[in-house]
């Protein structure tokens, strides 16, 4: 006796391993909304992070819009470092022991975990586009103190000539 197939069992089962567009387009859009790739990958409806890295190295479209995704997460970070800093702070009263209200004060932890929050987007968006958002080195002078470049390849020939006219002169 043939036992009959469920349609259920011909379904895929488990995360998608196989790239498609679908897929790399769905994990671009939630990285470029500002998304971490390990929070995108813990849904069954994407690949876990390994798959995605061997897409990545095998799939060059894939590649590209990953990288530019990445650029877009930058700017999405910036825009949450605003909207984080905009935010007000929490407020705490301080009483008495007859419960009045004797001051007011900021929540020290609060804000302890809003400057971590901005300093953790600061410093994604300054690695995903440092160009942007990356700490800007200017070498160059002003007219009081002008860059000066030294060119030090004739060191050693005048360190030969001093060393050829001590020997001379003994």
């Amino acid at each position: 006796m043939t036992k009959k197939k469920d349609p259920a069992d011909l379904l895929p089962l488990g995360r998608p391993t196989n790239y498609t567009k679908e897929v790399g387009d769905l994990i671009c859009t939630r990285l470029a909304s500002g998304e971490s790739l390990r929070s995108i990958c813990r849904d069954e409806d994407t690949p876990c992070i390994q798959t995605v890295y061997s897409w990545l190295s095998k799939q060059p479209t894939f590649m590209e819009q990953y990288a530019r995704a990445r650029e877009d997460q930058a700017d999405t970070l910036a825009d949450e470092i605003l909207a984080i800093a905009d935010e007000q702070p929490e407020v705490i009263e301080v009483k008495d022991k007859e419960g009045n209200v004797i001051d007011h004060k900021l929540d020290s932890a609060f804000l302890a975990w809003q400057k971590n929050r901005i300093d953790a987007r600061k410093w994604t968006a300054m690695k995903l586009k440092p160009k942007k958002y990356g700490d800007r080195v200017v070498h160059a002078g002003d007219d009081e103190n002008p860059l000066v470049i030294e060119n030090n390849l004739n060191v050693f020939g005048e360190l030969l000539k001093t060393m050829k006219m001590a020997r001379q002169a003994e």
